[in-house]
């Protein structure tokens, strides 16, 4: 089976938190503020993960840190400021290795369960 570059350099790496996962998910699709990917996180989970503000804020600030996400631009709305983030090239390259090793796992539980006839 293929393994792309951004797959093998994943299984060196730590499986990456839910949150974290579907924080960049959001992001994916184009750049948004807070509650947008709030929003956006739940929609995605199907309404089983619900981000509160201080944990969205907390690993905002630590995916800054560590060059995934990226401020795209700030505006003043109802007089707050509304700061809207972004996906950089290595924070995509981190989300499409996520996917990919959770699609392989994914792939091997269901060829499994078919060899097993299907006990799910």
């Amino acid at each position: 089976m293929y393994r792309s570059t951004a797959y093998k350099a994943c299984m060196t790496r730590r499986a990456m938190q839910e949150a974290t996962f579907l924080i960049l998910t959001s992001l994916a699709a184009g750049s948004q503020h807070g509650y947008g990917i709030i929003t956006d996180v739940r929609d995605i989970s199907g309404g089983r993960v619900r981000l509160r503000a201080g944990t969205l804020y907390a690993a905002l600030d630590r995916l800054r840190a560590d060059e995934v996400i990226d401020v795209d631009r700030e505006e003043i709305v109802d007089s707050r400021l509304r700061r809207y983030y972004r996906l950089t090239p290595k924070g995509s390259g981190l989300l499409a290795a996520e996917a990919a090793r959770l699609r392989a796992n994914a792939t091997a539980a269901l060829d499994r369960l078919d060899l097993a006839g299907g006990t799910a």
